[in-house]
């Protein structure tokens, strides 16, 4: 019988936690290898919150929204099959720039640590047991794909989908519920709008159509 992965618990605030690892980044570059080592296998929930952290503010850097939501996609595949993640080398080891991360992740902590004071355990059934694990991976694992979408300089197509992630990793591991509730609106939030884009641009393009 398969064991789905476990997530122990923390008494620790999910922004301290993410201080710490950025904290720990050193040198000009970074990869995701180097971040999956510096967290270990039992911090894939928080790798991804991690992850979504660029894109909590409409700040682009080229390639990021690319390597990171691949990367979230495999992890939260792991979660949901329970399997331990594998990364393809592409993926895996591609080399992002420190300097230019590590304002918005900065920003992003900062962020968190004003919002995170309000997590507590509650509605438990949401964050516990093998099936909710397979549940809340499917999600996020939607939701990464959502961030992989190449809208990148259409306001809030990255914004949206990496606040779900947010969300949806910072209320697992903590064990809020209510907080994995809100990861589940913003998701559908992210559908919404994507598909509101796909309209407009399909009636424009009728549009040019009528006149030419």
């Amino acid at each position: 019988m398969t064991t789905a992965i476990g997530f122990k618990d923390t008494d620790r605030k999910t922004s301290e936690l993410l201080e710490d690892i950025l904290h720990s980044i050193k040198g000009e570059y970074i990869t995701l290898r180097d971040l999956l080592g510096m967290m270990g296998e039992s911090g894939l929930l928080l790798l991804c919150a991690f992850l979504s952290l660029p894109f909590l503010f409409p700040v682009s850097i080229p390639g990021v929204s690319t390597v990171f939501g691949a990367g979230i996609v495999l992890i939260s595949a792991a979660i949901t099959l329970n399997r331990l993640p594998w990364l393809p080398a592409k993926v895996a080891d591609r080399r992002l720039e420190s300097g230019k991360l590590r304002p918005v992740l900065e920003r992003g902590v900062t962020f968190l640590r004003k919002i995170d004071r309000f997590f507590k355990p509650r509605m438990a059934s949401l964050t516990s047991g093998a099936v909710m694990n397979r549940v809340n991976g499917l999600v996020l694992m939607g939701a990464g794909l959502l961030l992989m979408a190449p809208l990148g300089l259409i306001p809030f197509s990255n914004t949206l989908p990496g606040v779900a992630i947010l969300l949806l990793a910072a209320g697992i591991s903590q064990r809020d519920g209510l907080v994995v509730i809100a990861g589940y609106v913003m998701v559908v939030l992210t559908i919404v709008y994507f598909a509101a884009l796909a309209f407009l641009a399909y009636s424009a393009g009728q549009g040019l159509n009528i006149f030419g």
